[in-house]
């Protein structure tokens, strides 16, 4: 966490939590939603405006971290934006040399991996679970066909309560 954000919890120490403003896809994508989006409906299907500004998305990134509920946050000075999550915490990238990276930049060391319902690959890691990108899906193929990767089954609505974090967090 960011020094600056210390310091305005520590000057700030009762502002509200905020909810329902900002989301995560499925992509690693950061999506801003306002009143007008959320009265459209729940992310996803109303998702709002992409966050393109890179130095936004490095602070979002530098002050994301889970609660003591599994309720996932970006740490804004003194105010906790809680993230409306489409898949889960972590969007995993694979690296051509093996390593596997978070949407964050996070380095993530992997302990075991999942399917769902759907196909989709999920890793569980040191950091948490998280879902494989579409992009690096031929390789992760690629370490299933190699027998790296053996993959269990579990529905996708098994895995908040399995893995402890929220996709709606609430007040």
């Amino acid at each position: 966490m960011d020094d600056i954000v210390r310091a305005a919890m520590a000057k700030w120490p009762n502002v509200p939590d905020c909810f329902g403003w900002l989301g995560l896809d499925a992509r690693g994508n950061w999506y801003m939603r306002d009143d007008r989006t959320q009265a459209r409906g729940p992310f996803p299907d109303s998702k709002g405006s992409l966050l393109q500004h890179d130095k936004l998305i490095e602070f979002i990134h530098r002050n994301y971290a889970a609660d003591e509920h599994g309720r996932w946050f970006f740490q804004n000075g003194p105010q906790r934006v809680f993230v409306e999550l489409e898949a889960t915490p972590w969007v995993w990238r694979l690296q051509p040399d093996g390593r596997v990276l978070s949407h964050t930049g996070l380095e993530a060391h992997m302990q075991d991996s999942l399917l769902d319902e759907s196909g989709r690959l999920y890793l569980v890691t040191d950091l948490g679970l998280g879902l494989v990108h579409t992009a690096d899906m031929a390789a992760a193929a690629e370490r299933v066909e190699a027998g790296d990767w053996r993959p269990a089954v579990m529905p996708h609505d098994q895995m908040p309560a399995h893995f402890g974090f929220m996709r709606r967090p609430q007040a």
